[in-house]
């Protein structure tokens, strides 16, 4: 049974600290799911400059080609591009996607799940069905759909990373928040039951990680009346997701790491 770490408090210091090794991700095939703004663009980047091929997923086809202009512009790796609206994706659509990675990688090394939408700020009495159901739909059940029908492609891979997005409110609930800190502890709990199922039948390791306050669309949505350039951008989180998602973290799985500690 995976159990926190022992020295998870050193571990989470080594993930803000680290500085990614050139060439550190050479060869690797990395997928990040809401690549096209915010977190999931600035860690899209960031993988792309160590040298992965970075595979973009996301709402807006527009969004990702500008990502991945400036991939190739910064001289990474040329990137896929795998427009998939997370609200209304099916399993067997997951299972093509899968096969197509398969025919054109062979494997995946890393995959990051960074969308999510807010939902309603608003008490449960008043919380709207179809809008539980589509936070549900992306944060929770589009992760798991994604994750089943890649887990072969991550077996295939030497050492290969799951990193789930968790929130301050998927760890500790507050009020007025409803599906999208539901939705989020369940995230916590899917990364446990994985980690724990995998870590002696495979190579695979699976992670959280809370972004905390950041610059992004998403954190403006949450607190309108907040001045954002009191918050850190999404490429100074950076440093987590790849120590998380490389090989520096080979071996750490079921842990819940901070991309920020304030």
């Amino acid at each position: 049974m995976t159990a926190i770490h022992p020295d998870l408090a050193r571990l989470q210091q080594e993930a803000l600290d680290y500085s990614c090794p050139a060439g550190s991700f050479k060869d690797r095939v990395v997928l990040v799911t809401g690549a096209g703004d915010g977190i999931g663009r600035a860690v899209s980047l960031a993988l792309a400059d160590a040298g992965a091929t970075v595979i973009l997923m996301g709402r807006t086809q527009d969004k990702l080609e500008r990502v991945y202009d400036d991939i190739l512009e910064r001289g990474g790796p040329q990137p896929a591009l795998v427009p998939v609206n997370l609200e209304v994706a099916t399993p067997a659509n997951f299972e093509e996607l899968a096969a197509m990675l398969d025919r054109e990688f062979g494997r995946l090394d890393g995959l990051l799940h960074n969308a999510s939408i807010l939902g309603d700020i608003t008490p449960l009495d008043s919380y709207g069905y179809g809008t539980w159901d589509s936070v549900m739909q992306v944060n929770l059940n589009a992760p798991f759909y994604l994750t089943r029908a890649v887990l072969p492609l991550l077996r295939s891979a030497k050492d290969a990373s799951v990193v789930f997005t968790s929130s301050s409110v998927g760890r500790r609930a507050r009020a007025f928040w409803g599906a999208y800190a539901v939705s989020k502890f369940a995230t916590e709990g899917l990364m446990q039951v994985m980690a724990d199922e995998l870590e002696n039948t495979s190579a695979i390791r699976a992670n959280s990680i809370n972004p905390g306050a950041t610059r992004t669309r998403m954190r403006a949505l949450a607190y309108p009346g907040e001045d954002a350039n009191t918050l850190r951008t999404p490429e100074q989180l950076v440093p987590a997701y790849l120590w998380l998602l490389g090989p520096a973290s080979t071996g750490i799985t079921g842990q819940a790491f901070n991309a920020q500690i304030r």
